[in-house]
């Protein structure tokens, strides 16, 4: 019963948002009747929420996992270099891990003037189509690169990286500059420079990006601002 609530709950990823009972059931293979009586217990324990014909995560979820100590800790040691880095930017910042074949995002800060992203805390990305997924790909052992790569790259817009070969390369660019670019491949428009963050023990543990509308686009500037403070948390951790 626990792996077929964890299942009804994975459904959700990675965007998160609202599902059907029927989509519930399509997703974890489960037929609607038991899908219903589980998706009620979950709603009754406060891990789901129903809205009208639909079911959403429920609060009991953000609560526990602003309690996880790994996650908790890093986000709170990395937010006075992502206000800082938000600061000389004015544009928004993002602080993700690697979890699977998705950067889940912990922090985003932003201005009045908010872009369109997908992004948001709690939701996860495809590790493929943005900066801080680039970044954590690209130093992450090799062998865990080449897994993602040997299978089919999802596509979020036209500009989504596809092409196992030319991701390679992005991704051996990325480990000489220290730098991870995306430009319009996670939202149209928008354009993004990352770079990892270390553990004490040298293991990528995340990553800081700024994301941009193209028209503000000045890779070099966004690219060493983004350095520093990847740098600077890296030095807090050690």
């Amino acid at each position: 019963m626990l792996e077929r609530a964890v299942a009804l709950l994975d459904c959700f990823r990675p965007e998160g948002g609202r599902r059907r009972l029927s989509e519930l059931a399509a997703g974890t293979g489960l037929p609607k009747s038991t899908v219903h009586r589980l998706a009620a217990d979950l709603v009754r324990l406060g891990l789901l929420e129903r809205v009208g014909q639909e079911y959403q995560l429920g609060g009991l979820l953000f609560d526990l996992g602003g309690l996880v100590p790994r996650r908790r800790d890093l986000r709170e040691a990395a937010l006075p270099f992502l206000q800082d880095l938000y600061e000389a930017t004015r544009e928004t910042v993002h602080l993700g891990v690697r979890e699977n074949r998705s950067v889940v995002y912990l922090e985003r800060i932003h201005g009045h003037e908010s872009l369109p992203l997908p992004s948001r805390v709690g939701g996860a990305l495809p590790l493929s189509c943005t900066g801080v997924g680039k970044a954590l790909l690209a130093f992450s052992p090799r062998e865990a690169a080449e897994e993602i790569l040997a299978e089919p790259l999802p596509r979020l817009t036209p500009h989504s990286v596809t092409d196992p070969a030319r991701l390679r390369v992005m991704l051996d660019q990325a480990r000489l500059a220290g730098l991870a670019y995306e430009e319009q491949e996670a939202v149209a428009g928008v354009n993004c420079v990352a770079s990892p963050v270390f553990a004490a023990d040298g293991t990528v543990v995340a990553a800081i990006s700024v994301a941009v509308p193209v028209a503000r686009w000045f890779p070099a500037q966004l690219g060493t601002a983004v350095r520093t403070a990847a740098l600077g948390l890296t030095r807090a951790l050690r």
